[in-house]
């Protein structure tokens, strides 16, 4: 299976195309130290490091377009979603009570699209994720992701669609606390049989590409809560997947954090990455380019926002507010 690549800015490292996919699930996290990655720097890693990285204003350049969906158009659908969800249902059973959790969800997700679910506590959005994460099985209905159906698949080839498909962004970051950024990104494919240098050249790649080139060798605790999400945004991109689901991932930052980290989603998603993300604020929602709302375990809005908000634009306007408050002068460098 090749790597897919989504290149945000003139980089002349390139994802490799071949390689074995992890088999182990990107979804899980311990504090086992990777044992792939020396945790000092090295010659190469120096080298890595001095070289420009992209801060939140590169990485978010990109001009912003709609994604069209084919139901929206009057045209015959051509095209295969990435997420197609029929008539899903999730009951939870406790005891001798059942409890409704998705009550026949029908959902399309295409390639491109940046999808926002929204809903109060018990809506069912949390569900849905799990079930389209692959995380966990729907009562009755059927989830097909990029056309293979995957609702019925054994605990092993789920794990296996998690690691080749599916990339996770949550909203407690799950990094090692003991391991560097460089570990952290190429933990998913520790156990592919990838040998040590096309681990660390992939690693290193993300790490670039979400801005992190000088990061590399900083543990998590030398990071702040926005390089920690991107750190944890470079993992989830490590093995291409056709689906990034992020799980409230500005739920842990700042306003001005959050901004960046939606900058660096919008950029992606600019790029072709169809990213699905859980979110309760509005203020967040209003950069992805469909907003869905669950209550009750129904979808009661679906809606496309041709016009997101710029999370670039908004949090330039918060730094100059606070450089001019606080009289500091911001100047950019030449790149």
């Amino acid at each position: 299976m090749k790597m897919r690549k989504y290149t945000l800015m003139n980089d002349d490292s390139e994802l490799p195309e071949d390689g074995k996919q992890a088999p182990a699930s990107q979804a899980s996290s311990s504090d086992t130290e990777s044992d792939g990655v020396n945790q000092q720097s090295t010659g190469t890693d120096q080298t890595v490091d001095n070289q420009s990285s992209p801060s939140v204003e590169d990485v978010a350049t990109l001009q912003h377009k709609a994604v069209t969906r084919p139901e929206d158009t009057n045209t015959t659908i051509t095209s295969t979603p990435i997420v197609d969800v029929r008539n899903l249902t999730k009951t939870y059973i406790i005891g001798r009570t059942h409890i409704p959790a998705l009550q026949g969800i029908s959902l399309r997700v295409y390639q491109g699209e940046f999808v926002a679910v929204m809903g109060p506590s018990g809506s069912g959005k949390s569900t849905f994720m799990n079930l389209v994460g692959c995380l966990d099985r729907p009562s009755k209905g059927e989830y097909r992701l990029a056309g293979k159906l995957v609702s019925r698949l054994s605990n092993d080839e789920l794990a296996n669609i998690r690691n080749r498909q599916i990339g996770f962004v949550f909203q407690g970051f799950n990094l090692l606390s003991r391991s560097n950024a460089l570990s952290n990104v190429i933990l998913p494919m520790v156990y592919a049989g990838m040998s040590r240098e096309e681990r660390e050249r992939r690693g290193r790649s993300v790490l670039r590409l979400v801005g992190l080139g000088d990061r590399m060798n900083h543990k998590p605790s030398e990071l702040s809560g926005g390089q920690q999400q991107r750190v944890a945004i470079a993992r989830a991109l490590v093995n291409g997947p056709a689906l990034l689901l992020a799980d409230e991932p500005t739920g842990n930052l700042d306003s001005r954090t959050s901004l960046e980290i939606m900058a660096v989603l919008q950029a992606l998603n600019e790029q072709g990455l169809t990213i699905l993300m859980v979110t309760h604020e509005h203020d967040v929602a209003k950069f992805a380019k469909r907003q869905v709302a669950f209550r009750d375990g129904l979808v009661v809005h679906d809606e496309p926002n041709p016009s997101p908000d710029s999370a670039k634009d908004e949090w330039t306007k918060l730094v100059n507010k606070a450089a001019v408050e606080h009289k500091v002068k911001v100047t950019e460098e030449a790149r």
